[in-house]
């Protein structure tokens, strides 16, 4: 079991710290219009840029960030340590952590399971520390990188159809079917948390967002469209996304998701293999309190995987002067080999 998730684990250090250098394929490019001091650092805690209709703009390269402390005594162990999300790049989670260490969110041990590629627990650092983002006790508990619910009280409300699946999933296939490690789309949680960055791009009909990440892309209709019934279109990897504005709030609902019945790849929460269905709705509600900083919390509601809904916060930080690598996840793909799966 050890040796099979330590390969799993190897083949996402390979495929993100070959992204790790962009200086090897883009010149160096200082962005214009962002507010900098005199010495020409972005000031991260400017206020938030606004479109021409006023609305905030989300616009920009952002990647994931530490977060403050969990809220109560969640499983997450302590947040807002050791890897950080300012710097580019990114090596494994601690190759060192055992099934039961991952899949408990490495609970009451001190792993910082939010800084998922940090060091601890024998594991390998590629990036820099950066200072988290400071908790708030009135928001949600902070996702961790593994376990979407490490912070949650008694962890995530399964059902005994998710149960097992999550069982199957890591227990006994020792996570071997992760959609990272295999080159095909993540879930949302883990594109959020994924410690390769993405553009996203804004405009008054829709939002666009490059995932560098396995080349994920995904549309968010702002034009006044409603959400589609579950089953009008067809379903697809990242479902159909519409976004209304409440305030200063962009409220992002997706359904139309291919789920967990869908084949091994299908409906994966978090890197631990949590599932959800095709009954699955996300409802993400994403602000930006300043310059530099992207705050999404995102709730889950499936009946068929999940007892009742539930809501985790995500951080994500700006990421300035800097470009999307291509990166090509299939080319010279070794994870199945390595693991004796072809």
């Amino acid at each position: 079991m050890k040796s099979v998730l330590s390969a799993f684990i190897g083949a996402i250090a390979i495929i993100v710290a070959c992204s790790a250098s962009i200086t090897a394929q883009w010149p160096k490019h200082t962005e214009a219009g962002l507010p900098r001091d005199a010495q020409g650092n972005v000031l991260m805690d400017a206020p938030t840029p606004r479109t021409a209709d006023g609305k905030p703009d989300f616009s920009g390269m952002w990647m994931r960030a530490n977060s403050g402390p969990p809220r109560g005594q969640g499983r997450g162990g302590r947040q807002g340590e050791g890897g950080g999300a300012q710097g580019r790049g990114a090596a494994a989670p601690a190759p060192a952590a055992t099934p039961a260490e991952g899949r408990q969110g490495a609970a009451g041990g001190g792993g910082d399971t939010n800084s998922a590629f940090g060091g601890g627990r024998g594991g390998v650092q590629l990036e820099p520390p950066t200072e988290a983002f400071p908790f708030d006790p009135n928001g949600p508990p902070v996702a961790t990188f593994f376990e979407a619910g490490g912070n949650i009280e008694g962890g995530l409300p399964y059902t005994d159809w998710s149960r097992e699946i999550r069982k199957q999933r890591f227990d006994v296939d020792k996570a071997k079917d992760n959609p990272d490690a295999n080159c095909m789309p993540m879930g949302f949680l883990q594109f959020h948390q994924q410690p390769q960055p993405r553009k996203i791009i804004q405009t008054k009909q829709m939002i666009l967002i490059e995932y560098e990440a396995n080349y994920g892309i995904r549309h968010i209709y702002l034009d006044g469209r409603k959400l589609p019934p579950l089953g009008e279109p067809q379903p697809w990897w990242y479902g159909y996304s519409v976004g209304t504005w409440d305030g200063d709030t962009l409220v992002v609902e997706t359904n139309n998701l291919r789920g967990a019945e869908d084949g091994p790849y299908d409906g994966w929460l978090d890197v631990n293999g949590s599932p959800y269905s095709r009954e699955a709705k996300f409802t993400e509600r994403i602000r930006r309190p300043k310059f530099g900083q992207l705050q999404i919390d995102t709730t889950l509601e499936d009946p068929k995987a999940y007892t009742k809904p539930w809501t985790v916060r995500i951080d994500q930080r700006f990421l300035a002067d800097q470009e999307l690598i291509e990166f090509v996840c299939n080319e010279n793909q070794q994870f199945r080999r390595r693991i004796k799966i072809d």
